[in-house]
């Protein structure tokens, strides 16, 4: 009984801690989306310049400078993207702003093999977050993964009040709805807007720089999570923070728990009183792991199209 309470609990604070990271991510694209209608195709491609910037940032001035100036620094490059190339092709529809940030995307990418080169780079853990934060029956959990946790939390909790407290958020939804008015009233909704894109932006390479020290930072960083990402805005509900949340602590709880077992498919269709083919069965649950957000994607597209907490109604 020890061994699986200790496995149980530690694969699950694992889980939301990977969950909560991806929630960083998938947040500023959700902001994107929910504010200017922009579905972002290179927002992981922004994540994966934050983790290269952190590095070579933190290589001089530590991870604590890193992390408030890459986010800035990224989030600035953000909003120069929308003031300058995003709002050009804003009124020529969807289709171009996908094409627009389907190249940028490209482009950032051989930005990065041209600066950093192709080999993969380890960010350290900064000194005072290094080392274990508690044991449970022997199993350490790192500080750093509590402190992610925490930072993601605070996000969260910033985020909330900013957009529904504030008067800066009142313009901002009042801006999405009903420009002419904002516009009347003296706010500058385009400047607006491009905040907005912005701060999608540094939110990305926030969770790059933070997110660094637990991966690999490699060109492919950003092939790898940018697919994930999309996956949680469509589970959680296109423009649904609450769902991005939800959605992404779904999918980091249950890749986390697949990886950590040992369990069949085989094994798994014997219990349920079910068959598998021959050659599922030896198929390990860790081997499906990474195929299981994209399994749950089409499960949620099949019941509830609109995802968890989307605000679009569903088809009739």
């Amino acid at each position: 009984m020890q061994p699986f309470v200790q496995w149980f609990a530690l694969s699950l604070l694992n889980g939301v801690s990977i969950g909560l990271l991806l929630f960083m991510l998938s947040a500023g694209l959700t902001l994107i989306f929910s504010m200017l209608g922009v579905l972002n195709f290179a927002h992981a491609s922004f994540y994966m310049l934050g983790a290269y910037v952190g590095y070579a940032l933190a290589a001089r001035g530590g991870f604590w400078f890193a992390m408030i100036a890459a986010p800035l620094l990224v989030g600035v490059l953000g909003a120069l993207f929308e003031r300058l190339l995003l709002r050009r092709v804003h009124a020529r529809g969807a289709l171009a702003e996908l094409l627009l940030t389907f190249g940028a995307a490209h482009l950032i990418g051989e930005a990065v093999k041209l600066a950093w080169g192709l080999a993969p780079l380890d960010a350290p853990v900064p000194a005072l977050l290094d080392g274990p934060l508690f044991t449970l029956y022997g199993a350490a959990f790192a500080r750093y993964r509590a402190f992610m946790m925490v930072l993601s939390i605070a996000m969260l909790a910033a985020l909330y009040a900013v957009l529904r407290v504030s008067k800066t958020g009142l313009v901002v939804r009042a801006a999405l709805t009903h420009p002419a008015t904002v516009e009347t009233l003296g706010h500058d909704v385009p400047r607006v807007f491009t905040t907005v894109f912005g701060v999608g932006t540094a939110l990305a390479a926030l969770a790059g720089v933070i997110g660094a020290p637990l991966f690999v930072i490699e060109p492919s960083m950003a092939d790898a999570m940018g697919p994930i990402v999309f996956v949680v805005v469509v589970i959680g509900g296109l423009g649904s923070l609450g769902g991005a949340l939800a959605a992404s602590l779904l999918i980091g709880c249950v890749q986390t728990f697949a990886v950590g077992t040992s369990a069949s498919l085989g094994s798994i269709a014997a219990l349920a009183g079910a068959q598998v083919p021959p050659a599922w069965a030896s198929l390990s649950v860790a081997q499906i792991a990474p195929l299981l957000p994209y399994l749950l994607l089409v499960a949620m597209l099949s019941a509830r199209p609109r995802g968890l907490f989307g605000e679009r109604a569903d088809d009739a």
